[in-house]
């Protein structure tokens, strides 16, 4: 492999791929970066100013059939998701699809099943998952070091009020993007779905799963949005597979340039693992009173580049998929049980019955 390169594609040319998956692949040395891709001609033009050399395309069939693509990025609006992911996968391409990986359960079930039957590997974008404080934390759960889990404790605070009022501009001075930012899309439920639990439970939910190892079986929430047009604030309770039981919390109502708060307590028979995914602090304590503790540097603490580095790797045959398109799967059923049972006013939802 030495020497070669994967051909990339990214469909979507806004805020986030701007900020993150186009800089990250063009200073990657294993990507090129071939191909842009977006429906609306502003955006791509946008695009194609502040990251010149890919050939652009209006129209997704056409990036397909010409660019001789080894993998994709796409990273377009929440509603999206689904159908641009099919049409990637059934053309025999790696995948990295940002979260949440669909709205309903059905849709992400459809695209792991594609995924499968294509041997392509579908790779959602949690970032976090790349971190050595996860990965140990996963290892120690999966592995039954701990025993079986028994209670999870899931709290993600977030500064996301003002993107659920339309207000994108009130982030700029922490962002800094240079080229866009994501306007009024995530104040809007039919290209987003919904707010805080589409936007952010979906990443610590994600997370949840991946270090725990766990399937939820029974959800129930309520929600509220206050004076947003989407949910703002979610309490969600979970019965998981194999008994244990938990809490997934958050609110999107911190501050302008909070770092907020990302935590996943998971309680097991014979010890616990505190994970602290902003500080990238990572405590694990045995019942017999031994520790371990590791703390990551603070520019490691959110691995922003790795998940369309992941998918390069992936292309090239040098690394295995790092954030499964299986774990997601459990977050999107998650949420879509929560948001059903919230609409029901708090009514338990079986993940069967999805």
């Amino acid at each position: 492999m030495a020497g070669e390169r994967a051909r990339i594609g990214v469909i979507g040319t806004g805020w986030w791929s701007t900020y993150t998956h186009l800089p990250g692949l063009l200073g990657n040395p294993s990507a090129d970066l071939v191909a842009l891709c977006d429906r609306s001609a502003e955006a791509l033009e946008r695009a194609a100013k502040a990251f010149p050399g890919p050939r652009t395309f209006t129209d997704l069939d056409a990036m397909l059939a010409e660019a001789r693509l080894d993998g994709v990025v796409v990273a377009t609006p929440h509603a999206t998701h689904q159908a641009i992911a099919a049409r990637c996968l059934d053309a025999g391409l790696h995948l990295m699809l940002e979260k949440p990986m669909s709205l309903v359960a059905r849709d992400a079930r459809d695209l792991v099943a594609r995924a499968r039957n294509a041997g392509r590997e579908l790779i959602v974008g949690y970032p976090w998952h790349f971190t050595s404080t996860a990965k140990r934390a996963r290892e120690l759960i999966t592995s039954g070091a701990l025993g079986r889990p028994q209670h999870v404790v899931c709290l993600m605070a977030s500064m996301a009020i003002e993107f659920y009022r339309g207000n994108d501009g009130a982030y700029q001075p922490v962002f800094k993007w240079t080229v866009a930012g994501p306007g009024d899309v995530y104040a809007d439920p039919k290209r987003s779905g919904g707010g805080q639990g589409h936007l952010q439970v979906t990443h610590s939910s994600g997370l949840m799963f991946f270090v725990s190892g766990l399937q939820a079986q029974r959800v129930s929430a309520v929600m509220n949005s206050y004076d947003v047009p989407v949910d703002l604030v979610d309490a969600i309770s979970v019965q998981f597979e194999g008994g244990a039981v938990g809490v997934v919390g958050s609110t999107g109502n911190l501050g302008v340039g909070d770092a907020g708060q990302l935590d996943i307590r998971v309680y097991c028979e014979r010890g616990y693992v505190l994970l602290d995914a902003i500080t990238g602090g990572l405590r694990v304590r045995h019942h017999d009173g031994t520790e371990e503790r590791i703390q990551l540097a603070a520019d490691a603490t959110y691995p922003r580049f790795a998940t369309a580095a992941n998918l390069v790797d992936v292309c090239l045959g040098r690394a295995p998929n790092g954030s499964s398109g299986e774990i997601a799967l459990r977050s999107v059923e998650l949420l879509d049980a929560a948001y059903r049972s919230a609409a029901a006013r708090g009514a338990s939802v079986s993940i069967g019955d999805l």
